[in-house]
């Protein structure tokens, strides 16, 4: 197999660590598969670097200094290798044969970094890379970083230009948890997990593996989150499937929107589960949901409006705290999945205004981690989803 192994700052934290680190690539080594490396920083060593720059520093200097951290772990790491028998070489911004090609704008050259990757490619075997995370080279040989969980994104966009078999990144989390063991009793291991649902995970609070790295994984790249401790690159953790895609999709059917409007419903413990509780139990889907401080709001089947409406009225009779229900349809909902949207300045405003300047009214709008949904008059809808697939 060809594999990138990613080692996190934890999994590299002391001496000790990062002699488990070289005893797990040496074994696979001599096992008969080809491993590429990714070093983050040792420990804490980027966000101490950053926090002891108390002066003015421009872009440039700045991350020449936080730099530092994964030049030191890939000196470390390659010469635990090497004092172990394995051919290694380490590789940083400004070597020869460094990959990772950053444009003017900061952003992957991808066409660049392709090619240096495959030029890389072709020498393992005979040796082991030991590359730094989170760094990149400008166009002008400057240092440039990959922001945030770089070292995540170095990884996987190396796995998929190196046409690896799988990317392992090894940390100090036992895979994907069914919750956060610090807080959660009985949180145990998720054997896989998709794209779409770790990416949702990512982007509201999971530390596993960074967003932005997911967006480098194809469907035939494996990608895999183990402990350090474990010793095996090769076995356990968790498996990340599938990948994830941009996508503009419309709803076939139509919806309505039913909303129970009452008195700082919001604040009232119980009243959301009750709703929704009895939909459920008459078998009615809901879509989506909207909520306000006065009023929660039920997207369902057309078809299924009247008999929701019936089972919501009901639940208002039975509680002070409510005041009515109101059916509106129908309704169409166009969904853009993709990228880091609601991570993007101005990204709402980008959809919002071209369905104005048409004229389209947009009746609601809900957004996730990953995706858009715009809910907007049955009759809207060609024309919104023939306007949402040009912008993306």
């Amino acid at each position: 197999m060809r594999v990138v192994a990613k080692f996190g700052g934890t999994s590299l934290g002391s001496g000790d660590r990062i002699n488990r680190a070289a005893d797990s690539i040496a074994a696979a080594v001599a096992d008969g598969h080809e491993i590429a490396v990714i070093a983050s920083a040792m420990g804490s060593t980027t966000d101490d670097l950053l926090e002891e720059i108390t002066f003015e520093a421009d872009d440039a200097d700045r991350a020449q200094i936080v730099s530092m951290g994964e030049r030191t772990s890939v000196r470390m790491l390659k010469a635990a290798l090497s004092a172990r028998g394995v051919d290694a070489a380490f590789y940083e911004p400004g070597s020869e044969g460094w990959p990772v090609i950053t444009d003017e704008f900061g952003e992957v050259d991808v066409e660049e970094t392709r090619r240096r990757a495959a030029a890389l490619s072709a020498e393992l075997g005979d040796t082991v890379p030991v590359i730094t995370g989170f760094l990149a080279e400008g166009p002008d040989g400057s240092v440039t970083t990959l922001g945030r969980g770089g070292s995540d994104t170095t990884a996987v966009m190396l796995g998929n230009y190196m046409d690896a078999d799988e990317v392992v990144i090894v940390t100090d989390v036992e895979g994907v948890m069914t919750g956060d063991p610090r807080v959660v009793e009985g949180a145990r291991n998720v054997g896989e997990i998709s794209v779409d649902e770790l990416r949702n995970l990512s982007f509201r609070g999971a530390e596993v593996v960074a967003p932005s790295a997911l967006s480098y994984k194809h469907g035939q790249l494996g990608v895999r989150v183990v402990h350090y401790q474990h010793g095996d690159l090769l076995a356990g953790g968790t498996n990340i499937e599938g990948q994830f895609q941009s996508l503009v999709d419309m709803r076939e059917e139509p919806l309505a929107c039913l909303t129970v409007a009452g008195r700082a419903i919001r604040n009232k413990p119980g009243v959301f589960q009750s709703l929704s509780a009895a939909l459920g139990e008459s078998d009615i889907n809901i879509d989506a949901v909207a909520s306000g401080l006065d009023s929660v709001t039920f997207y369902v089947d057309e078809d299924a409006s009247e008999r929701a409406e019936n089972i919501l009225h009901r639940e208002v009779i039975a509680r002070n705290e409510l005041s009515s229900v109101t059916v509106d349809a129908p309704l169409a909902v166009v969904r853009v999945t993709g990228g880091e949207l609601p991570n993007q300045p101005g990204v709402i405003q980008g959809i919002v205004g071209p369905l104005a300047d048409a004229r389209i009214n947009v009746h609601d709008l809900i957004t996730s981690a990953t995706s858009v949904a715009i809910f907007v008059g049955w009759d809207d809808r060609e024309e919104t989803l023939e306007i949402t697939q040009d912008l993306f």
